[in-house]
């Protein structure tokens, strides 16, 4: 009795984990693209990302409620005699808002804030990241191979109070690409262009 009632328990346990994971493969959130580039001593990262944000988030955001999406970005140096030595771990965050007022949308990162026309042109900003520089490629190695990693999610945890609770209990204020991973090595003509 015990051991039937264990099994059943072990049943349910992979289930739920195999269907979760097939509800990753089919998740339409992910990085579509990375491209790690070097440009006047430093190393920029472009990114295309596919998402689709809900209509309660997009009718949140028609209201003037403020949207914050954060990329998360790892980049490492492997090590075979030590652990992993994490090199880059940055963040970015943009800001989308609607102003009532001018009926214009804006989007940005810290003090920086553009005008968009719609919603969806305040999106392309985050969906399409262009330029941004992580490192300086003088504190990487030449023709040693890095890896990375890179992910774009709906940062709940800025939001004013009230959704923050409305965003623990719903669906709807859930969004985020799995991890992308990448690799790239830096050349000596990338690093001394002449």
């Amino acid at each position: 009795m015990i051991l039937r009632a264990w099994l059943s328990f072990l049943l349910c346990v992979f289930l739920a984990v195999s269907a979760g994971s097939v509800v990753a493969q089919n998740s339409p959130e992910h990085v579509a693209s990375i491209e790690p580039v070097v440009r006047d001593g430093k190393l920029y990262i472009d990114a295309d990302i596919v998402f689709e944000v809900s209509p309660e988030l997009r009718n949140a955001a028609q209201k003037g409620v403020p949207i914050y999406f954060t990329a998360d970005l790892e980049i490492i140096s492997k090590r075979w005699w030590w652990f992993d030595r994490v090199l880059v771990n940055e963040q970015q965050t943009w800001r989308v808002v609607y102003n009532a007022l001018t009926r214009q949308w804006r989007v940005g990162t810290g003090e920086l804030s553009l005008p968009e026309a719609s919603f969806d042109d305040a999106l392309s900003l985050i969906r399409n990241i262009r330029g941004w520089a992580v490192a300086d490629v003088a504190d990487l190695d030449t023709d040693k191979e890095y890896t990375g990693r890179i992910r774009v999610r709906l940062d709940t945890s800025r939001l004013p109070r009230p959704f923050q609770i409305d965003a623990f209990n719903s669906m709807a204020w859930t969004l985020a690409t799995p991890w992308k991973d990448f690799s790239f090595s830096i050349s000596d003509s990338a690093r001394d262009p002449s």
